[in-house]
């Protein structure tokens, strides 16, 4: 496996924490009480914290001098490489931890098979991820099963919340030749061997929350590759980068 396929391997697991840390901050200041405020901000300064790690290490491989700092804030849209699920809007509450769990129930699992990498690099990170991400599961799966057991409002938001996001679920579990390069060389996990953990973990939640998964096992809409097929990043990307677009190279 050459560097380029690990380079973008590495962008991948840096964009999707990127991206939805970015999202998570949008509650700041917002959330429905004070104890949630403080919650989805330490949850997203984790996410940007391991983004932090994941596109430092990307500059690494790559070689051609680029920060974490430059990968988040000087590629344009169709350079970024996130799962479609954590850009989408946060809705309301319901939809922001439906968003989160589903995510964090294929994070952890990720993150575990990382952990036992052959690269020493990307095994230490994972290392370091994987005890917050532990505890991003365990918060939002609560969420989820406490709103969808929670009143008869509670419960249609989020039926139509799993419903929304569900179709985005594929994605997490449709390997493609990157995937493969990087699970043959020993550095990832096998995302089809993933898919049978992710599908009981979240069949579990969503019974506790008595909640209907949707019929597809898991439903696919988007894909790895560099066209988007949203339009919600370039909406996150003008908020993210409009410091570094504004005074190019500033300094403080």
């Amino acid at each position: 496996m050459g560097p380029d396929a690990l380079f973008e391997y590495l962008l991948r697991l840096g964009d999707n924490t990127l991206v939805l840390g970015h999202r998570v901050s949008e509650w700041c200041g917002r959330a429905p009480v004070l104890e949630e405020d403080i919650a989805l901000a330490n949850t997203a300064l984790d996410l940007i914290g391991q983004t932090q790690m994941w596109l430092g290490l990307a500059g690494e491989v790559e070689g051609q001098g680029r920060s974490a700092d430059d990968l988040a804030y000087l590629r344009d849209v169709w350079e970024f490489r996130n799962l479609l699920l954590v850009e989408q809007p946060n809705g309301d509450f319901g939809q922001t931890m439906m968003r989160q769990f589903l995510f964090d129930a294929w994070h952890d699992l990720m993150l575990t098979g990382l952990e036992v990498s052959a690269d020493e690099r990307v095994a230490a990170i994972a290392a370091k991820a994987s005890k917050e991400a532990r505890y991003h599961l365990e918060r939002s799966a609560d969420a989820v099963i406490g709103l969808g057991d929670g009143t008869e409002e509670s419960n249609r938001r989020m039926q139509a919340a799993l419903d929304r996001l569900w179709p985005f679920s594929g994605e997490m579990h449709t390997p493609d030749a990157i995937d493969e390069a990087v699970h043959v060389a020993g550095i990832g996990p096998d995302l089809s061997v993933l898919a049978d953990a992710y599908h009981a973990r979240v069949a579990e939640v969503m019974t506790a929350a008595t909640l209907r998964l949707p019929g597809d096992r898991f439903a696919h809409q988007g894909g790895k590759s560099g066209i988007r097929h949203s339009e919600h990043l370039g909406h996150i990307l003008t908020q993210m980068q409009w410091l570094q677009r504004a005074y190019p190279g500033a300094t403080w």
